[in-house]
């Protein structure tokens, strides 16, 4: 892991025009604020912090802070105190008790961020454009210590070279993104959960390792189904028959790569369409969750919850963990996906504080069934401590949001700093996991 971000860290985004580099604010003693790479690195690659001349043992605050494209805030601070030189270096200066992390935690101005409105998800709807991330060095550890340096850094998604191609095809909505070169590259349909919408965020990220990427809509996105009622898993037909046909995408079949809801649709596609090779469900479910699914005379009904199971506390907030009824009980075993009919290979990542379901649960059952039936034992891996939003790397968790389908907000579950070190590791097994089964070699991302 350290290797790959070694590597990260070398490689660079091409310099963006001088207008859009990082700035320097330096105050009246001098402090100055550096980043590197310099002006813009993509979201999930490391960025080395420093500042320089300060005065020797100098206590300052570090403080960052983005927005979303819906003008939502994001802040973390962390409390630091400069060496002998005057100089503080974020990978060896540890962070102090009393900011929003604390010790060694080079990346922790952006996994920290927290949101200024309670209960908002950082979520990157414009994949074209950066987010811009601020960071200010002020003077002690109070809460308004006086400006001693800033600097802008823009944090991307889409490197040069990576092509963004919206896919209008018959009844498909989607967005493909396809990594610089002739290819023919490794395909993947990334399906995300259940807000709905075209999220790109992860789809175009992935691609930047040599991926052909395919970020799918169901519902809620143009023509498409405007809520989870019913689904028909020969639109998901469409777009697997869709990437096995196009002349980028390399075969003989392709992956599939999904998160909550989106898991559980995977595992449903894998289960009855050809031309799968590989999965990844991060927090899924082996059991047809919130719609009816169909497929040519087959029908899932949805699994059932029970909302006296949900607990509400003082501040309103649900914890859904024990809401669904048990797949392996009738009459849950109705809405079990039979996962023991597919042909590729699984793994799954499992954040074992998800307090959205039981997918350590789930996954261990995936196991067993896949098992009893002479198929080979799916790879699984569990982060203690992570929750149910495993995301790329350094996108800071989300401990409570809406849930569209119980309609309040929820718990997700997770520590920061344990689930901020799954991401970084899940990320890297994602990758090589894909590689491993759909190429002949690795393809190491050129940023």
């Amino acid at each position: 892991m350290a290797l790959l971000l070694g590597r990260l860290l070398r490689a660079g985004l091409r310099r963006p025009p001088a207008t859009l580099s990082s700035r320097c604010v330096a105050g009246m003693e001098g402090a100055r604020l550096r980043f590197s790479p310099d002006g813009r690195s993509l979201f999930d690659a490391p960025l080395a912090v420093s500042v320089e001349g300060l005065r020797p043992g100098q206590e300052v605050t570090l403080r960052a802070r983005l927005e979303d494209e819906t003008g939502d805030a994001f802040e973390a601070r962390a409390h630091y105190r400069a060496d002998g030189a005057g100089r503080l270096e974020l990978s060896r200066s540890p962070a102090l008790e009393g900011g929003s992390f604390s010790g060694l935690e080079p990346m922790g101005l952006l996994w920290a961020l927290e949101p200024l409105r309670p209960f908002r998800r950082l979520v990157k709807r414009d994949v074209q454009r950066p987010f811009a991330l601020q960071v200010d060095v002020l003077d002690g550890h109070g809460p308004r210590g006086r400006l001693l340096a800033s600097g802008a850094h823009e944090r991307a998604f889409l490197r040069d070279g990576t092509r963004r191609i919206p896919v209008r095809d018959g009844r498909l909505r989607a967005t493909l993104f396809l990594p610089p070169g002739d290819g023919p590259f490794p395909g993947i349909i990334d399906v995300s959960g259940t807000g709905g919408g075209l999220p790109e965020h992860r789809a175009c990220l992935m691609a930047n390792y040599g991926f052909a990427m395919l970020a799918l809509a169901y519902y809620g996105y143009e023509d498409l189904p405007k809520s989870m009622k019913e689904f028909h898993l020969e639109y998901f037909e469409e777009a697997v028959n869709y990437m096995l046909k196009h002349p980028k995408v390399k075969g003989p079949g392709i992956g599939l790569l999904g998160h909550s809801k989106g898991g559980d649709l995977c595992v449903s596609m894998a289960s009855f369409l050809k031309g799968i090779l590989a999965i990844v469900t991060i927090n899924g479910s082996i059991a047809n969750v919130g719609a009816v699914l169909r497929y040519k005379d087959i029908t899932i009904p949805p699994l059932g919850s029970e909302r006296k199971r949900i607990k509400i506390d003082k501040d309103g907030i649900a914890d859904i963990l024990d809401a669904l009824d048990n797949p392996l009980e009738s009459p849950g075993c109705q809405s079990l996906i039979p996962v023991e009919k597919a042909e590729g290979r699984f793994l799954f990542i499992v954040g074992k504080d998800d307090r959205n379901w039981k997918s350590e649960f789930y996954a261990a059952e995936a196991s067993k069934r896949l098992q009893a039936h002479g198929k080979e034992k799916p790879k699984i891996i569990c982060y203690p401590g992570a929750g149910h939003y495993i995301e790329p790397p350094y996108m800071p968790m989300c401990p409570v949001s809406m849930h569209l389908l119980v309609g309040c907000n929820v718990k997700w579950g997770g520590e920061p700093k344990a689930h901020a070190a799954a991401q970084v590791d899940a990320w890297q097994q994602i990758q090589t996991f894909f590689h491993k089964h759909l190429s002949d070699q690795k393809v190491e991302s050129k940023m």
